[in-house]
């Protein structure tokens, strides 16, 4: 996977200006105002029911915002730009009995491979191979997708979403349903995926100390965006308390010797 071209960024990924969303009469979104610069991995983090998978669907268009403005690329329509956009959901809840491999999933993707019935295997690995190599999901072509462990199965959406060289990603709690040990990695992953391929990634997650080690930039989200900063400035007691509205432990960051 190549690196889009350069006068691809010259406009801002990412604007939203007092975006609002209520359900049922309810506030979800009160005003949520924040912009991504090119090339940033973006933390989104909050207490549960705080918006953040609502915001991530308004930034796809599958959530119509009842005030305010998303503009992604300098485009308020969504959808002329929806193809330099990858998204990684939470999770893929499919039936045992979906029969499809990782390979055939994959290649549906594409519009050279969309047709794989009729292509050979060799062929179809041919053209999405070169995306895939460092996610590790190549030895995983011929194994049925609903038979995949949690974290076999978000690697293959991340290569999934990955195929068509999108130049923002957006994960949705991309480890949940992954165990612990292999948490650390998928994070490092996504971090080397961004920097590789000067991606702008936002990745709503609940794992502070992963968000220390690993964004450039957090947004703390209860409705309306509560603080933002480095992570130095906005992973500490006073801005968590403000985003969860309770004591919340800041992580402290140790250096580790090597």
């Amino acid at each position: 996977m190549s690196a889009p071209c350069c006068n691809a960024h010259s406009t801002v990924p990412v604007e939203a200006r007092d975006v609002r969303v209520s359900f049922d009469g309810q506030p979800v979104l009160r005003g949520v105002t924040f912009t991504v610069p090119h090339g940033q991995l973006v933390a989104l983090i909050g207490p549960n029911g705080s918006g953040k998978t609502t915001l991530l669907r308004c930034l796809l268009g599958l959530q119509k915002v009842s005030a305010g403005e998303i503009k992604l690329f300098g485009q308020s329509d969504l959808q002329k730009v929806m193809h330099r956009v990858g998204y990684v959901p939470q999770r893929l809840a499919l039936d045992r009995s979906f029969v499809l491999s990782v390979r055939e999933f994959l290649a549906l993707r594409l519009r050279k491979t969309n047709n794989w019935f009729w292509q050979s295997h060799k062929r179809t690995d041919e053209l999405i191979r070169a995306t895939l190599a460092e996610i590790g999901v190549e030895p995983l072509f011929d194994r049925p997708l609903a038979q995949l462990s949690g974290g076999q199965l978000q690697r293959v959406l991340i290569a999934f979403s990955l195929l068509t060289k999108p130049e923002l990603l957006l994960l949705d709690e991309p480890t949940a349903g992954v165990d612990t040990p292999g948490e650390e990695t998928f994070y490092e992953l996504i971090a080397h995926i961004q920097k590789q391929y000067h991606l702008t990634v936002i990745l709503v997650s609940h794992d502070l100390s992963m968000v220390y080690r690993h964004a450039s930039h957090v947004f703390a989200l209860n409705g309306v965006i509560c603080c933002e900063g480095t992570p130095e400035q906005v992973l500490n007691a006073d801005s968590l308390k403000q985003a969860y509205g309770i004591h919340v432990s800041p992580y402290e960051h140790h250096h580790h010797v090597h």
